[in-house]
């Protein structure tokens, strides 16, 4: 057995132990291993394992992997910082994008993303600490945003998104995950159809879960220390796994 490939099935029995313990199906929690850093061996490695949904953080990093990797019929999702000049690569070679901000870049996203494909899947991300460091909409400004991402057609909104504060704390982190549940329900309540909360990393999956996450990005504990990098953990907004 390959390390990733143990790695890879010590993590799902994490995800489903940590599901169960919150009387969730674990069928209802994605897995996106995040790649970012790491050659597209390793990818090939871990879908050659079951695994479908992969991350990337930077734009020509990741296209070139979609690129190299088109016959795997992989699930591919940005879910790193958006600049304006790298909308166009990611609306025509991404499936989902987890860190949609700000109305123009959505609009970028929408008018670049080809007819024939399918919408690209689209969560915001919120910035539930406040941190001038962090991309991320304010709590209060996220309906505003989810209205004008439901009105473009290129686009279909999933979800939210978070990165909470770089911190060990457990009991800040539960908060953070909380908010960004009770954000999603407020605004199931007032008209949207979210099904998505993209949150959770290597060290705080489990938290995630228990706190409704359906999709947590996990890199370092499938693939070890990034390659040209420090470990995932609670850092910044780069260290996004």
């Amino acid at each position: 057995m390959t390390t990733i490939s143990a790695n890879l099935q010590a993590v799902r029995t994490r995800i489903e132990a940590a599901a169960r313990a919150a009387g969730r199906d674990p069928a209802t929690i994605c897995l996106i291993a995040v790649t970012k850093t790491w050659p597209a061996a390793a990818v090939s490695d871990a879908a050659a394992c079951g695994q479908r949904a992969f991350g990337e953080n930077y734009a020509q990093e990741g296209v070139q992997k979609v690129r190299e990797l088109a016959g795997l019929g992989l699930e591919w999702h940005f879910i790193g910082p958006l600049q304006s000049n790298k909308t166009q690569l990611i609306a025509a070679h991404f499936d989902w994008v987890h860190g949609v901000d700000r109305a123009k870049i959505a609009a970028r996203l929408s008018a670049q993303r080809a007819p024939a494909q399918a919408p690209l899947q689209v969560c915001i991300q919120v910035n539930l600490g406040g941190e001038s460091s962090k991309s991320g909409v304010a709590p209060q400004a996220v309906a505003e945003l989810a209205r004008v991402i439901e009105n473009l057609p290129g686009l279909r909104l999933r979800g939210l998104m978070c990165i909470p504060e770089a911190t060990e704390n457990t009991v800040l982190l539960a908060r953070r995950f909380g908010e960004l549940a009770a954000l999603r329900d407020a605004l199931n309540a007032a008209g949207f159809a979210l099904d998505t909360l993209s949150m959770g990393m290597s060290q705080d999956f489990e938290l995630a879960i228990a706190h409704g996450a359906t999709m947590v990005r996990v890199g370092s504990a499938i693939f070890g220390t990034r390659a040209g990098g420090p470990p995932d953990g609670p850092a910044s907004e780069k260290e996004s796994s």
